[in-house]
Order: structure tokens, then sequence, then C-alpha cells
């Protein structure tokens, strides 16, 4: 046997033993300590008292071993200002006053101010094994117990768990995963232990926070049940390739039953709190070096003051759909360029081809909307290549180009335009780009070949006309101006 136990007395197995017959729970009450009569001994089960008790008070707390669920474990506080004896002994009684266990503990001193010059509170734990440790209550009064450094540290978890704010995690899913095992998630390799919010399962019961384990994953113990888990509990994600530094909220509303209820997540980083502004605008900036805009740039009006600098617009998948602002090539600046990161840009001012780079030339400005997943540019006052054959984006859609060209053997011009319409040709027209060579008997006529244009190239048709009548004019050069939207 060990030097020092805890032992059900054969009084408290027999109340055990009727307790389980009448279905009833076993109810512990009290702690009681005593000095062994002046001595240590050796408690047996036939005890029915302690040899000397010298104090007795309520239980503290009383629960269930985490690896040894038969294993019981009592605590009790003394109070300072009792003492001026020795602790050999303790007892554990019912609320019938039967003495269920006794332990044998080391000798101790248990000092009080008015006779030891010093006091202090004094705590004992005892662990004991029972048949059934389910059936074992505390019976207490939560008035005038003193809680345990295990309870409070419990209650504190529990509560901080409950809260709408959790510890961030490393990085958060872009996708549906396997949750178990290692790996890499948003170009992360997660480790045992490291913290994730799924938030893309195809089944949406099973997002939340986990914690990362060789084997299966389990919720992270600030998120596994419901009371943890409300609408708009928010946590932050700390890496990741693309979801990085960015916040998200829960917006699943109502009583949600984790496990049951889908659980859908959004991107709160940037905020949805309208700000007051004398304008619609947030402010105005300006631009004279190449700059990777932010999140703070966002509703502002921009001017790039300086020619040939680069304005890279944010990752559009980071930041709200709906997200704005306006871009401006000041007077100062013969052009300035504006690219998207990740996409191409759309809306009426940008290349149908999808470039992910647009030209603002001097006093042109356009305006920049967030669909979620690329921007748009429209509106302002339109893009333009203006150089010999260039092109003019009006705010209202139409869009203008100018192009030059030689005529072939045949007679006929037929050039590429320096953007593809979007949608349609709507007209045009063609002269000759130098009519020096006409004379009071030869002249050139030009004519807009509309059949034979296409959305990105524009024909045109050319004869000399004499004396003798109208012949195929080659190698004449010309200039044609179409219009389209």
């Amino acid at each position: 046997m060990a030097d020092f136990y805890t032992l059900l007395t054969n009084a408290g197995i027999a109340y055990e033993t009727a307790c389980k017959a009448a279905g009833v729970p076993i109810k512990l009450a009290q702690i009681s300590v005593g000095d062994g009569n002046g001595a240590v001994y050796n408690p047996d089960a036939t005890a029915k008292a302690l040899k000397r008790e010298v104090w007795r008070g309520t239980l503290n707390a009383l629960f269930q071993d985490e690896k040894n669920p038969s294993w019981l474990l009592a605590e009790v506080t003394i109070p300072p200002e009792v003492g001026g004896w020795y602790v050999r002994e303790a007892g554990l009684w019912t609320d019938t006053g039967v003495l269920y266990a006794i332990v044998k503990y080391p000798e101790s001193f248990k000092p009080v101010l008015a006779t030891s010059g010093s006091g202090k509170e004094f705590y004992i734990r005892s662990i004991f094994e029972t048949s059934n440790a389910s059936l074992v209550t505390l019976l207490i009064d939560d008035t005038v117990v003193k809680a345990t450094r295990a309870w409070v540290t419990g209650y504190v978890a529990d509560e901080l768990a409950k809260l709408d704010a959790k510890q961030s995690v490393r990085v958060a899913t872009t996708a549906n995963i396997s949750l178990s095992a290692a790996q890499t998630i948003d170009g992360v390799a997660v480790v045992a232990g490291d913290r994730v919010l799924v938030k893309n399962q195809t089944a949406a019961k099973d997002n939340g926070l986990y914690v990362v384990s060789n084997a299966a994953w389990v919720r992270a113990k600030d998120a596994d049940s419901n009371a943890k888990v409300t609408s708009a509990m928010t946590v932050s994600v700390e890496q990741g390739a693309t979801l990085g530094d960015t916040i998200w909220q829960l917006v699943t509303d109502g009583v949600i039953v984790l496990g049951a209820t889908a659980l859908v997540f959004q991107n709160i980083t940037q905020g949805f709190t309208p700000l007051s502004a004398m304008g619609s605008m947030r402010g105005y900036v300006d631009y004279s070096q190449s700059a990777a805009l932010t999140a703070m740039d966002i509703g502002f009006y921009i001017r790039g003051l300086t020619t040939g600098i680069v304005l890279a617009l944010p990752d559009p998948l980071l930041h709200p759909a709906g997200a704005r602002l306006i871009i401006q090539a000041a007077a100062s600046a013969a052009y300035i360029t504006v690219t998207t990161p990740n996409s191409q840009f759309g809306g009426s001012n940008s290349d149908v081809f999808g470039s992910p780079s647009i030209k603002l030339v001097a006093g042109v400005s356009s305006e920049f909307v967030n669909t979620g997943t690329g921007w748009l540019s429209f509106g302002g006052s339109g893009t333009a290549l203006l150089a010999a054959s260039g092109y003019i984006k009006h705010p209202n859609g139409l869009i203008e180009q100018w192009v030059t060209g030689g005529s072939d053997a045949n007679g006929v011009m037929l050039v590429s335009l320096p953007i593809q319409f979007p949608t349609a040709v709507l007209g045009g027209i063609a002269n000759e780009a130098n009519p020096s060579g006409w004379g009071l008997s030869t002249v050139t006529v030009w004519a807009f070949d509309a059949p034979a244009s296409t959305l990105s190239t524009a024909a045109a048709r050319v004869r000399n006309v004499t004396q003798a009548g109208p012949s195929v004019a080659p190698g004449i050069m010309g200039r044609i101006r179409v219009w389209g939207k």
C-alpha cells in the first residue's frame, strides 16, 4: 500500500450499496481533518470517525478524474483564521453523517496568525476510487464555499468561449477539404495543433473552427458547443496566400445547433459602416509615384500626377463587392496605367479582349467598381488612345476609332482596329489621307464598306475617277473613321 492513501470505509461501502439499490445518488457534503491524536497512524476501513477531529468544513469541489473515470477528486480549502495544529488524517462525510472515506494525509502543520505568527490558507485534495462514480454527487451551499482554482479556471474558460470574438486561426479554407490529417490550406502547410477556420465545406453544417490533428480533426474548444457558436461570431486569420490578415463573421441567424445548422461566414475585413463625409467619396489623394493601392484607397478620388506611373488596384477577392474608386490622370501626366491583379478588367472602358491594364491619358478619368471577383472600369471621362491610329470611349458607351492604311491591288483598304468593338459597328466614313495627287481631271472617291467590316477590322473601297471614267486605285493611303458600341 502507498504511504498515503484514501480508503472507502465499511460504512461508506454499505451506504454506497444501499444507494445503488435504491437508485439514489451518493451525496457527499463535508470534509473533516484531524491530528491523529498527536501521532501518525494507518487508518483502516473499519473507521467510523477520525481519531481526533480538529476542523470540519463544506467541500469546495468534487469531480471525476479525466483519465480515470472511476476516480473522484474532492477538494477543500481550510481558511487562514483557523489552525495551530497538525493535519495527519481527513474524512469525507455524507449528508447523513456517514464517514464515507478516510484519508491518511502527509503530516503538515496548519498555522494560525493568533498563535503561530503567520496564517495561510490550507488546500487539501483527496483522490479515491468508487465502483460507480456517476452516482456520487456534491451537496454544498454555494454561498459559503470558496471556489477552487481548477473550478475558476474552467469557469472562466467556458465563459470566454461564449464570447463572439474568438482566438485567431492560422489559416482559413478557400474550398471544401477533408477534415483529417495535416495538409496545405491557402498556400500554408498546417500541422497538428494549428487552428483553422473551415468555411467552404460542401455540407455547410461542418463549417466552423477546428484544430488540426494527424487523425480526424476536432472542433476548437472555444467553438465546440451551441452556446459557444452564435450569430456574429468573429475570427481573424493570420496567414494565407489570399486570406491572410482578414476577419470573418458568422452570419447564420437564429438558434444554431452545431453539426446540424449550416454555418455561413462573410469577410468583414473592410467593415460595412457608412462613413460621414461631405460628398459621396471618402476622400482625395494624389500619387506621384507608382503604387499598389490598398483598402485605405477604396472610396477615394485618386489622381496620378506623373507620366508613366502604374497604380495597381487591390485584389478584388479580398474586398467587398461594390467597393469603388475613381482614378484620373492629371494634366501634368501624359498618361498613367491602372492594373488589376488576378483578373481582367471589365466594363465599358475596358478592352473587350480582357486586358489586365488600362491606360489613362492626361485629363482622362475612370470609375472602378469591384464585382467581388474582378474590377469594372466605366463612366468618368472615358479612356482614349490619342495617336495616328487610336480611339476614344465616351461615358455613354459610344466608341470612336480612327485608323490609317493603304489600298491593295483591288482598291480595297482592310485594316485592324486599335480595339475591338464589344457589340456592334454602327457606321463609318473613309477619305484619302493625302489628296495631293488630285487635279482638275483626276480625283479619288472613297466609301466605307460596312458589310466587309467586323468588330475588329474596318474596310473601305477607293476608285480613281478621270475623264475616261472610274478605275481601280491601288496603293492609295487613306483614313477610316468608324464608330460603334
